[in-house]
C-alpha cells in the first residue's frame, strides 16, 4: 500500500467549555478558517473542523459520558500542538493583535527554525513557526 505523505492523518480533537467563542478566536487570532460545524442543543458544538493550511483541528463542547474536559479543568496541560506556518512574524504579530497570552516569544530555535509559544483563552497550548517535521536533520 502507498501511502501519500503529502496528507496529514492525524487530526487532533480539542475540547473547549464555549465552543464557537473558541472558534471564532481561533480564527480571528491565529488565521484559521472554520470549515464546518455541527450545532447541538444549549449553544454546544458537537463537532466542528478548522483548517490552517493544510493543517486541520476539530473542536467540540464538553462531551460528560467521556469525561472531556478543558484543560483548565484538568487541572494541567496534557499537551501541545505544533502547526506550521509559512511567516511566523506576521502569524506573531496576528496573535499579539487579537490579546493571545504569549508563553514563548517569536525566536529563532538552536535546530533552525522559528517560531513562538502562545496559550488560548480556554487553556490551550500552541507552538507556531516555520518547522515542519525531518525538514532539519534529513
Amino acid at each position: 500500500m502507498r501511502v501519500d505523505s503529502s496528507v496529514s492523518d492525524i487530526y487532533p480533537c480539542l475540547i473547549y467549555d464555549n465552543a464557537q467563542s473558541a472558534i471564532d478566536w481561533l480564527c480571528q487570532a491565529f488565521g484559521f478558517t472554520c470549515r464546518f460545524v455541527v450545532p447541538g442543543e444549549n449553544e454546544e458544538i458537537i463537532h466542528s473542523e478548522l483548517s490552517l493550511g493544510s493543517s486541520v483541528v476539530m473542536l467540540s463542547s464538553p462531551k460528560k459520558q467521556f469525561n472531556w474536559v478543558c484543560p483548565h479543568q484538568a487541572g494541567g496541560l496534557p499537551m501541545m500542538l505544533s502547526l506550521y506556518v509559512a511567516d511566523p512574524d506576521a502569524h506573531y504579530k496576528q496573535a499579539l493583535a487579537a490579546g493571545a497570552e504569549i508563553i514563548q516569544p517569536l525566536q529563532d530555535e538552536e535546530y533552525g527554525a522559528r517560531g513562538y509559544m502562545v496559550k488560548d483563552p480556554q487553556g490551550h497550548m500552541w507552538y507556531f513557526g516555520n518547522y515542519r517535521p525531518g525538514q532539519y536533520w534529513q
